[in-house]
């Protein structure tokens, strides 16, 4: 049965590559190997859900190298690193940076199929968190300029009449904006227009927007 998953594997030992690979794909799992981080830069083309199974000591650049690479490129896609011998320190530095799990060489099948299934499960939601991110924004992108003002404050905490004092307006009007506010972004209470706003960091984009 084929799982739903996308595995990159890099390691530049060929016989590792080719035992891994074996083992991921009769359990499910597609699987691209590469022999080195820049074939990886170069020839890889995102997916997902997917997990990057990633060598730490290899020529040319490093497991740590290819990492912070990918973090400058924006690229998401979760890390399990292997390795045969790390220093303490690297692996801290890649667990800051974001990596989801470590192994050690030689590790179980039941260790790499469960670090793989964590990983993708990671992924899995945090996809779904991007994709509620992005509707989110749309739907602020619909709001004029007052109705954001609106929003802003009642996700401070402010009452109608507070606001309608902030704005300089009446507390009829600013019921209107507010009605106009829950009806584009779709909530239902301001509990849910707050917990949406800060999940999709909307204050920072209305700074940057104003």
């Amino acid at each position: 049965m084929t799982k739903v998953g996308h595995i990159y594997l890099i390691d530049d030992d060929e016989s590792i590559r080719t035992s891994l690979s074996r083992m991921l794909k009769d359990v499910g799992y597609t699987v691209e190997d590469y022999s080195s981080a820049l074939t990886f830069l170069e020839h890889s083309v995102p997916v997902a859900p997917a997990v990057i199974l990633l060598d730490m000591q290899m020529p040319d650049m490093t497991g740590l190298d290819l990492q912070e690479k990918l973090v400058h490129l924006g690229r998401k896609t979760p890390i399990v690193f292997v390795s045969g011998q790390s220093h303490p320190h690297q692996i801290v530095k890649s667990l800051k940076r974001g990596a989801v799990d470590f192994l050690f060489k030689p590790f179980n099948l039941e260790d790499l199929l469960s670090a793989v299934a964590d990983a993708l499960e990671f992924d899995r939601r945090q996809l779904k968190r991007i994709s509620k991110e992005v509707e989110t924004k749309k739907d602020y992108a619909t709001l004029t300029p007052r109705e954001r003002e609106v929003c802003f404050w009642l996700v401070k905490g402010l009452l109608n009449k507070d606001i309608a004092v902030k704005l300089g307006t009446t507390d009829a009007t600013i019921k209107v904006h507010k009605a106009r506010v829950m009806d584009k972004m779709n909530v239902e209470s301001v509990q849910t227009l707050v917990a949406k706003y800060l999940e999709s960091d909307l204050e920072n984009l209305q700074k940057i927007s104003s």
